[in-house]
């Protein structure tokens, strides 16, 4: 496996994505490392000055005001991870890690965290090997960086804590062995470095972006088949309609919609039908849909963004000696754009069970009631549109903004947080019920448009319909439902390319 290059500014959604999808081999690039080596050499002259610089030789948060003697500032270093190792809840999901070890060493190769090669080295061993630390999901308030998860994470460079390697989960130091890696010892800013950051908060809302991308694509896909699979118009979708509103993602999304319903035999069979307009679910879905794709849009311009930049405190410039203090480590930017995605994946799911329902309800469907033939001896989708609707209802619980709440930390020295964390995390479980929603809808559509043979729909959504009957057969009488559902909701996961 040959290395990528790490510099700064280099992450892009290729790489993003790569991190996300397994271990994958990156080093430090050689432009890179004489900036680091600087902010080293820079911190050195600090502790050799013996003035107080935060981090480095005096305590942390309200503690700030302590002075640590020079011999002491390894041991410093060192309390700050197991002190801060004080997270709780399930370990994050293994793609999120992956992402965290490759954040936090793009951050550190900009040369402004006073941090050794080594440790950047480290950690993209880490990520090399898979090596996995174990991260408890709860615990950071998303500023003064997401301490708790970063300090788990830190810990396993130390041999602190545990790891997953080989998909089993072991003492951090046996799982660094069995990678062939031995435990760092920090040196002064080294600890500060690693914990202070939104590495954990950022690299939740890029795996969730990641995920709604795909949910996205599958959503428009369905609802394309919905609409010919209720005998709806594409006439909502005319390129004409939406140029003169001049929303981008409005008519980008209109133009996918064309796309999967141009050429179906079925739209044209009732092209002249006295019907003049379809419910809001069929025909807004491209105001719905496309206002949704500009607000991811924004916000993985703001995660990106993040990715690359530097979010730890003090920060260390070379070229001046200086130790500066700031607020980087703050996450507002990445709980904003959260709290935007969480708006959007709700929404999603919102008008397609909207959609299910629709087809469910013979008086404006024209289908039979819940689509199964021997009603009221078959329920049929009957009781998978309200799972779709209790799936929807709690993601309008969890869109509430994360980002407008904030309870002071530290006594009171940090008294403002973003919560971004939590508004990253959250997006996963909507993100869950989304993919179920449009699961459901998938299933729905498919047994509707069966009710038209011999009538076809365009060869895209036939393609779309035959994809889904690879996995989950017809719905002939009533079965047990949620192994069709679970199957769906896999191939939602895996998005539908427009």
């Amino acid at each position: 496996m040959s290395s990528l290059l790490l510099a700064p500014g280099t992450l892009d959604r290729a790489l993003l994505e790569r991190a996300v999808a397994g271990p994958v081999e990156f080093a430090l690039a050689p432009a890179a490392r004489a900036a680091v080596d600087a902010s080293v050499a820079a911190v050195q002259a600090l502790v050799a000055r013996h003035a107080p610089v935060y981090g480095i030789n005096t305590g942390f948060g309200k503690l700030a005001q302590t002075r640590i003697a020079d011999d002491q500032l390894a041991q410093l270093q060192k309390n700050l991870v197991l002190s801060h190792s004080a997270g709780v809840g399930q370990p994050l999901a293994a793609p999120v890690v992956r992402l965290m070890l490759l954040l936090k060493a793009a951050s550190l190769t900009h040369g402004v965290s006073g941090v050794r090669p080594a440790v950047i080295e480290a950690l993209l061993a880490l990520l090399a090997h898979d090596v996995l630390p174990v991260v408890p999901e709860k615990g950071s308030v998303g500023a003064s960086g997401d301490l708790a998860p970063l300090a788990h994470l830190a810990g396993a460079l130390l041999g602190i804590g545990e790891a997953w390697v080989d998909g089993q989960r072991a003492p951090a130091g046996q799982a660094l062995a069995r990678a062939g890696l031995v435990p760092l010892e920090l040196g002064p800013k080294e600890g500060l470095a690693l914990l202070n950051g939104t590495q954990a908060s950022t690299a939740l809302a890029i795996h969730a972006a990641l995920r709604a991308q795909k949910v996205f694509d599958a959503a428009v896909a369905v609802g394309a088949l919905t609409v010919d699979a209720a005998k709806g118009s594409d006439t909502p979708f005319d390129d004409r309609i939406h140029a003169v509103r001049g929303q981008r993602g409005q008519r980008e999304v209109a133009a996918r919609y064309r796309g999967w319903l141009q050429g179906s035999p079925l739209r044209d069979s009732h092209r002249d039908c006295e019907k003049v307009q379809d419910p809001y679910c069929l025909r807004c879905q491209p105001q719905v849909m496309g206002a949704c794709l500009d607000q991811m849009a924004h916000a993985w311009n703001i995660l990106l963004t993040e990715a690359n930049g530097v979010s730890d405190n003090p920060l260390v410039f070379a070229d001046t000696q200086e130790a500066l203090s700031g607020g980087n480590f703050h996450a507002e930017p990445v709980a904003f754009a959260a709290d935007n995605l969480a708006l959007a994946v709700a929404e999603i799911g919102a008008l397609s069970e909207r959609r299910t329902a629709m087809l469910m309800d013979p008086v404006l469907s024209n289908l039979p009631a819940f689509l199964v033939e021997q009603g009221g001896l078959n329920s049929g989708f009957m009781i998978a549109q309200v799972t779709a609707a209790a799936l929807a209802s709690e993601n309008k619980s969890l869109a509430h903004p994360a980002s407008v709440d904030s309870l002071p930390t530290s006594a009171n020295q940090e008294d403002h947080v973003s919560m971004a964390t939590y508004a990253a995390r959250r997006l996963h479980p909507m993100l869950d019920n989304t993919a179920g929603i449009v699961a459901i809808e998938w299933l729905a559509a498919a047994q509707a448009l069966e009710f038209h043979r011999p009538l076809r729909t365009s060869a895209a959504l036939e393609a779309l319909h035959a994809r889904l009957r690879a996995q989950v057969p017809r719905l002939a009488e009533d079965r047990l439902m949620a192994p069709d559902i679970a199957a769906a909701t896999a191939l939602v996961e895996q998005g539908a390319a427009p």
